[in-house]
């Protein structure tokens, strides 16, 4: 958001809580990767980044299902070339963000500042070294447990609400073979065991991200593993195949926090002219569909549309930008949670792959009319809202022209499933 907003020559300051990602290391086991795909590189794009951050990102052309007997199942996303979603550690696309917003000639950057209070008539910002700072707008971009969100909920007539999964989720690592990746590459590796899962996703350096979505207690949780020799018996039965990639499992099972799975959903998003939330602050959502960066850096696409159609009604703009994205944000949120039952209990299931090859085989027969949900959210711009609802009224006119006797359709489709 700071570059778009630098070139159209507004000068923006920045104030980041975390140290300069240049600087050393994220956090042990805080790096979860990206799924990056269409809306967010459109949002690169926008500001310049897209061959940039494509250069440090890996293809993913499907997922690759771990049974527990170690068989490998591929389902690819889809069934055009540009079906594919981009895996990028967060520390370097942070790296890229920073380094192209100092690049900037109106913008400056400042690190471990960490805001403590927001005045939202003022436009002032106060941080935890006693310094602040005051702007025209506030554009809150700081996070699920934002302090100009907090500042929001102050207001009047302000709605809120979070919702935490009885899951977390813990990160390990699999590292590379000698100078190979020790999975295939261009794939999202998923271990489903019905109600919980892990999955891998691939990084340039040629390692894997691995990271376990379990139940805080109970039976298959993370609080069931309290030693080393508990973690490796664990997984040689649950995740048998994994075991012999992960040379520091226990170690880094053991060390590594347990992170929490929020969505946030509230209204409104600002506050007169003066301030305004957006990506996680605004609509925190669970990770499972793969659209958390994407939609917030499609927000910033729509954001900066709304201020530049509007320059001297910056109220106008921000409630334009409003009035373009909460509904989506609701709808996309709505997707991440369903996709967390589909991801961890369906993919291994037969009836589920002979759905999805259901809807490729519609693709095909009627491109442009038939676009299964997962084309429609991933791999184009089609708001989210609108997705669902077309992904809707496309099965219900599948069901009604085969319940009015379309056999012609039917033994065709599956035939070609047959195939």
């Amino acid at each position: 958001m700071a570059v778009l907003l630098g070139r159209r020559g507004h000068r923006v300051h920045v104030y980041e809580r975390r140290p300069d990602p240049r600087q050393g290391a994220a956090g042990r086991g805080r790096s979860i990767n990206l799924a990056i795909s269409t809306r967010g590189l459109a949002g690169l794009e926008r500001a310049g980044l897209m061959r940039e951050l494509l250069d440090v990102a890996i293809p993913m052309r499907g997922r690759m299902v771990h049974a527990p007997d170690g068989t490998l199942a591929f389902q690819p996303y889809g069934h055009e070339a540009h079906h594919v979603i981009h895996s990028v550690s967060r520390a370097g696309l942070n790296r890229l963000l920073v380094e192209a917003a100092e690049a900037m000639p109106h913008v400056t950057v400042a690190f471990g500042k960490r805001c403590v209070d927001v005045d939202l008539a003022a436009g002032r910002c106060t941080f935890d070294d006693g310094t602040s700072a005051e702007a025209d707008l506030v554009v809150g971009a700081d996070g699920a447990y934002s302090e100009v969100r907090l500042a929001l909920q102050k207001s009047d007539r302000f709605d809120y609400r979070q919702d935490y999964l009885e899951f977390g989720y813990k990160e390990l690592a699999i590292p590379a073979r000698g100078e190979e990746f020790a999975m295939e590459p261009h794939a999202l590796h998923i271990w489903p065991r019905g109600g919980f899962m892990m999955i891998a996703l691939p990084n340039v350096d040629r390692s894997f991200t691995c990271t376990c979505f379990w139940p805080f207690d109970g039976p298959n949780s993370f609080s069931a593993l309290a030693t080393g020799p508990e973690v490796r018996a664990f997984f040689e039965r649950v995740f048998p195949d994994a075991v012999p990639l992960m040379p520091a499992l226990e170690e880094d099972f053991l060390l590594n926090p347990i992170g929490s799975l929020v969505t946030v959903r509230c209204a409104p998003w600002r506050f007169r002219d003066r301030a305004v939330l957006l990506g996680d602050a605004a609509h925190a959502i669970v990770p499972f569909y793969g659209q958390g960066a994407n939609a917030a850096f499609e927000d910033c696409i729509v954001l900066d549309e709304c201020l530049a159609a509007k320059p001297d009604d910056v109220a106008a703009a921000l409630a334009d930008y409003e009035a373009r994205r909460k509904v989506h944000a609701d709808a996309v949120a709505d997707l991440a949670l369903a996709n967390f039952v589909e991801m961890r209990d369906k993919t291994a299931s037969k009836m589920f792959l002979l759905g999805k090859k259901l809807e490729k085989v519609l693709a095909r027969l009627f491109p442009g009319r038939f676009v299964p949900l997962y084309y429609m959210v991933s791999f184009s711009r089609t708001p989210y809202a609108d997705a669902v609802r077309r992904a809707a009224l496309q099965w219900r006119i599948l069901r009604w022209a085969a319940a009015a006797g379309a056999v012609v359709l039917v033994a065709l489709v599956l035939t070609l499933l047959a195939r």
